[in-house]
């Protein structure tokens, strides 16, 4: 990750900031809308952010024992501690926590792209646009790429092919070219469904299938 560490806190909390904008303006029926994570609205996504944004080293910890180990239910107790009956409060209780810098033991890398894939996964299905450092795009890319699925990133995905930035034209791996934006590329490897047409070249069919994978063996 090429940005400093202030740099990527700097880009979470910009991309809170403009998150909660966006969700503002959104109607009363779109908070329960699917979002791109399976089983998640974006009431959900949201909660799960504000959890996130929340929880240090040590509640992280607490956490995952009282989960017995499993990220999921972790994930899902977050979700309830933090997800109000009104969509608002969560909203103006996300707001003012977007500036904290808790992290849980791992690479800061993991807080830009949790900013900026859930950021996706609440925009897209409302039809909302983000607006990204390309930076932080490109370091969370690069995080998912040498991580594996089991941890969180998206490395199995990209699996045996070339991924080249439409934005840079920066390429990464080796084998059949995917050509694409490197917003999309991020979601695609971080196992959100992308359309094929959102890519060019050879090995657009192949990542485009896997994105919609949530596991791969």
């Amino acid at each position: 990750m090429n940005l400093s560490k202030n740099e990527a806190w700097d880009a979470v909390h910009d991309e809170r900031l403009r998150l909660a904008d966006d969700l503002a303006t959104i109607a009363a029926a779109d908070w329960q809308r699917p979002s791109l994570c399976p089983g998640w609205s974006v009431h959900d996504v949201l909660a799960h952010l504000l959890d996130t944004a929340r929880t240090g080293r040590v509640a992280f910890v607490r956490s995952m024992i009282a989960a017995r180990g499993d990220f999921d239910r972790a994930n899902a107790d977050g979700i309830r501690r933090c997800k109000d009956p009104d969509p608002a409060r969560t909203l103006a209780e996300f707001r003012a926590s977007a500036g904290l810098r808790r992290t849980p033991p791992a690479n800061l890398a993991t807080r830009l792209v949790e900013a900026i894939v859930h950021g996706e996964d609440v925009r897209r299905p409302l039809g909302l646009s983000g607006d990204y450092p390309a930076p932080a795009v490109r370091g969370a890319l690069d995080y998912q790429l040498r991580t594996r699925v089991s941890f969180g990133g998206g490395a199995e995905r990209a699996a045996g092919l070339r991924l080249i930035s439409a934005d840079s034209g920066a390429a990464r791996g080796e084998g059949p070219e995917v050509r694409g934006t490197e917003l999309d590329l991020l979601m695609a490897v971080s196992g959100r469904p992308v359309p094929v047409a959102a890519f060019d070249g050879p090995g657009a069919e192949l990542l485009a299938a896997r994105s919609a994978q949530s596991s791969i063996q």
